[in-house]
C-alpha cells in the first residue's frame, strides 16, 4: 500500500464534528433504524429510542439517518421511514451526547432554505450536536414525484450548498436557480457553532476539484481496501492543492456480525459476514488508510440487536473510544 495523506488537524466547527473526527483516528458510529429487516424495505422501528439510547450509553459516537422521501421498489429500502428533519428533533430531545448525522440530505429535491432552517434547529436543539451529509440523488424516480429534473441536479446540488452557507452567515446574499435573498432577510435560528458541518456524499455530480474545494468532509461508499486508499490519498491532496485545511473522511459498513469471534469474513451488500475479531482488524486497516469514521448498518444482521450492540461495544470499541463532548 501506499503511506496514507494523514491530517494533523480538522477545523473545530462544532460538538458533533469534534466528537466524531480526530485525524490518524476512526470512530465508530450507527445508521438508523438499529434493526434487522433483511427480508422487507420497511422497517418495522421497534423499539429504535431505546436502541439508539442504548447505543449512546455504549459508546457509539454517532447515529446516522437517511433522506428517503418514497418507497422505491427498485431501491428496495426505506431507510428509519421518518423524516429525517423531524426525527432529528426527536432524538435531540431523548439523547444527550451522540452525535446525530443525516446521510444524505437529496438537495435538489428539497429547497435549500427549508434545508438550512430545519438543519439549523436541530443544531440548537441538540446543543451543537448536527452532522448533515449532503447528495444529488440517485432514484430517478423521485423526481418526477415532486416535478424536478433529475439531468440537471448536479447545477442545483452547487447552487442549493452556496444558498445553505450563504443562509447561515448575516447577512445574507444570495441569488441563483433557488432564489434572489435580500441582505435585510435572516434566517433564524444561527446553528450553534455558525454553520452545520456539511458532509458530501461520494461524487454528487461534481467534478473531484470541486470536491476538493467544497464541504466539511466526504463521505464515501465501501471498497476494497486498497481502492479506498487510492482514492482518499488522491482527494487529500487535492484539498491539500486548494489550500484548504485537512478534511475527514467517513464510510458506512454493513454487517452480519457471527457468535464466533474468529469467524472469517464472507461479502455482503456493501459489507461483511464477519466474526468480532475480523471486523476489528479490518476497522484498524481503515484506520490506517485514513479513514476517520465507519458507520455500522445492522439491516443484515441475524443475531438479537441489543446483545449485538453490546459485544461491538464490548470486543471493538475499547479499541476506537469516543472523542467526548466538550
Amino acid at each position: 500500500m501506499n503511506t496514507p495523506i494523514n491530517a494533523s488537524s480538522f477545523a473545530e466547527l462544532n460538538h458533533a464534528y469534534n466528537r466524531v473526527f480526530k485525524p490518524a483516528r476512526l470512530t465508530v458510529g450507527l445508521v438508523a433504524p438499529l434493526e434487522r429487516y433483511a427480508q422487507t424495505s420497511v422497517p418495522s422501528m421497534q423499539p429504535h429510542i431505546d436502541r439508539v439510547r442504548l447505543a449512546e450509553s455504549l459508546g457509539f459516537t454517532a447515529v446516522w439517518l437517511r433522506d428517503v422521501p418514497f418507497n422505491v421498489p427498485s431501491f428496495g429500502d426505506a431507510g428509519q421511514a421518518f423524516d429525517p428533519f423531524v426525527y432529528l428533533g426527536f432524538l435531540a430531545a431523548r439523547t444527550s451526547q451522540i452525535a446525530l448525522g443525516v446521510s444524505s440530505i437529496v438537495l435538489p429535491l428539497r429547497h435549500p432554505a427549508h434545508v438550512a432552517k430545519a438543519a439549523a434547529s436541530a443544531d440548537v436543539l441538540s446543543q451543537g450536536r448536527v452532522l448533515m451529509g449532503v447528495a444529488s440523488g440517485d432514484r430517478p424516480e423521485e423526481y418526477p414525484a415532486l416535478n424536478k429534473s433529475f439531468d440537471s441536479r448536479g447545477e442545483r446540488f452547487r447552487d442549493a450548498i452556496s444558498y445553505i452557507q450563504s443562509l447561515w452567515q448575516n447577512p445574507a446574499q444570495v441569488n441563483n436557480h433557488y432564489g434572489n435573498v435580500s441582505p435585510e432577510l435572516e434566517l433564524l435560528p444561527k446553528p450553534v457553532a455558525g454553520q452545520v458541518p456539511l458532509l458530501l456524499t461520494g461524487g454528487s455530480q461534481q467534478s473531484p476539484q470541486w470536491l476538493a474545494q467544497h464541504g466539511d468532509g466526504w463521505m464515501l461508499y465501501p471498497r476494497a481496501i486498497e481502492q479506498q486508499q487510492v482514492i482518499i490519498n488522491k482527494w487529500r491532496a487535492r484539498v491539500k492543492a486548494f489550500g484548504r485545511s485537512a478534511q475527514p473522511v467517513m464510510q458506512p459498513l454493513y454487517i452480519d456480525l457471527l457468535p464466533d469471534p474468529d469467524a472469517p469474513p464472507a461479502p455482503i451488500h456493501l459489507g461483511l459476514r464477519v466474526g468480532s475479531r475480523y471486523l476489528r482488524e479490518h476497522l484498524h486497516r481503515l484506520q490506517a488508510i485514513g479513514v476517520n469514521h465507519v458507520a455500522l448498518n445492522l439491516r443484515f444482521n441475524q443475531a438479537p440487536i441489543e446483545p449485538t450492540l453490546e459485544k461491538i461495544a464490548r470486543e471493538i470499541l475499547q479499541e476506537f473510544p469516543t472523542n467526548e463532548i466538550h
